[in-house]
C-alpha cells in the first residue's frame, strides 16, 4: 500500500496529488513524473494555463488565498497529498516574500489539516536554510541553520512550520532541503537563465557571445532538475517517512564559474567570458550538503551528471526560442 492508499482508505480519496505551483520550473515536471507513476495530478497555480499530464488545473493566487479556499479545492478534488512547489524571491518586496513563502505554507498546513486523516505534505525547502559554512565542510540535517538573508530565513520558518504540524499530528509532512537546481525551464532571472538567454541571442545571430558577469567564485551544491523531481516523487509515494527533513543535492560543491563554463560548452557558442573581481578577503561562499540520510532512508541518490541538466536547459532554451 503506498502513501496515498494508506492515508485515504478511510476517507475514500483516490490517488490524487495536488501540486501547488504546478505550472512552474519544478512543479511542471513533478506533475509529469507523478502522472507517469499512475497518480492523478491536480495543478494549482495563479493562472489556469494548460499543464500536460494533469486531470485538472485550478487557478488560485496561493500568496493571497485563505486556507479555506485551498481546503475547498483539496476537498473538491479529493486530494490525498500535497506538494508545495510554490513560493518566490525574485523581484518581490519583503512583504510579498513573506506572503509567497511563510504565509502560504501556514495556509497549506491549515488546509491540509482539515482532511479526515493526516495528509502527506511535501514542502520544497532550500539548501539556503543552512546559510554558509567553512570551505570543505558538509552540511547535514543536524547542522544548525544560520540563514543569511530574508528569503533563507523564511524558507527555514516554512520547514519548521511543516515539521511542527507533523509533530502535532495535524499533517504527515516532510521538508526536502533542495540544492541549486539546473534544468529545462531555468528561471530567466537566475544566473544560468541570464547566461542561457545571452548565449542563445549570440547563437541566433551567428556571432560570438560576450558575457560580462559578476564574481563567479561562489561554490554551491548544484543538482539536476530530474534528480530533484525523483526525490520529490519518492517523498510523495513512500508509505512511512522515518525522518521529516532530508537534504537533496549531489553532496559536492561546484563553483558558479564551472557551471557557466559548462553551459558555454554545451551551447557550442564561442564566448568571451569577463568576470568581475571578487571582493578582497577569503572565499566564504560555500555550500555542500551531506545526503546520506536520503540515500539510506529514501533510497534516493542523484543519478544525473550536471552536464545532463545543462543539456536539458539548453535544449529547452532552443525550443522556447523557436516558439
Amino acid at each position: 500500500m503506498d502513501s496515498l492508499d494508506s492515508t485515504s482508505s478511510s476517507a475514500g480519496y483516490g490517488r490524487r496529488v495536488a501540486v501547488l505551483g504546478g505550472t512552474g520550473f519544478v512543479g511542471r515536471p513533478v506533475c509529469r513524473a507523478l502522472a507517469g507513476l499512475g497518480y492523478e495530478v491536480v495543478a494549482v497555480a495563479r493562472r489556469a494555463v494548460p499543464v500536460p499530464h494533469t486531470v485538472a488545473v485550478r487557478p488560485l493566487d496561493l500568496a493571497a488565498a485563505g486556507a479555506g479556499e485551498l481546503a475547498a479545492i483539496l476537498r473538491e478534488e479529493r486530494v490525498g497529498a500535497v506538494v508545495n512547489a510554490a513560493g518566490g524571491m525574485w523581484g518581490l518586496t519583503d512583504e510579498q516574500m513573506v506572503a509567497a513563502n511563510l504565509t502560504l505554507v501556514q495556509r497549506v498546513v491549515e488546509a491540509a489539516a482539515t482532511a479526515p486523516v493526516p495528509m502527506r505534505v511535501v514542502q520544497l525547502g532550500s539548501i539556503h536554510e543552512y546559510g554558509l559554512v567553512p570551505i570543505g565542510e558538509s552540511m547535514s540535517e543536524e547542522t544548525t541553520p544560520a540563514p543569511v538573508n530574508a528569503y533563507s530565513q523564511l524558507k527555514l520558518e516554512c520547514t519548521e512550520a511543516v515539521v511542527e504540524a507533523t509533530r502535532q499530528g495535524r499533517v504527515d509532512g516532510v521538508s526536502l532541503r533542495i540544492g541549486n537546481v539546473v534544468g529545462a525551464g531555468q528561471p530567466r532571472v537566475s544566473l544560468l537563465g541570464v547566461v542561457a538567454d545571452q548565449l542563445w541571442a549570440a547563437h541566433a545571430e551567428g556571432r560570438p557571445a560576450a558575457l560580462k558577469l559578476g564574481p563567479l567564485g561562489s561554490q554551491r551544491d548544484f543538482l539536476c532538475l530530474s534528480d530533484a523531481v525523483a526525490a520529490i516523487t519518492t517523498a510523495v509515494v513512500m508509505p512511512d517517512l522515518p525522518e521529516r527533513i532530508f537534504n537533496i543535492g549531489t553532496g559536492r560543491a561546484t563553483s558558479a564559474r564551472a557551471m557557466v563554463r559548462l553551459l558555454i560548452e554545451v551551447s557550442g557558442v564561442a564566448t568571451e567570458l569577463v568576470e568581475a573581481d571578487a571582493p578582497a578577503g577569503p572565499e566564504t561562499t560555500w555550500q555542500q550538503m551531506r545526503i546520506d540520510r536520503a540515500r539510506r532512508l529514501l533510497g534516493w541518490s542523484p543519478s544525473g551528471d550536471l552536464s545532463d541538466g545543462m543539456k536539458e536547459l539548453w535544449e529547452h532554451q532552443a525550443e522556447s526560442a523557436r516558439g
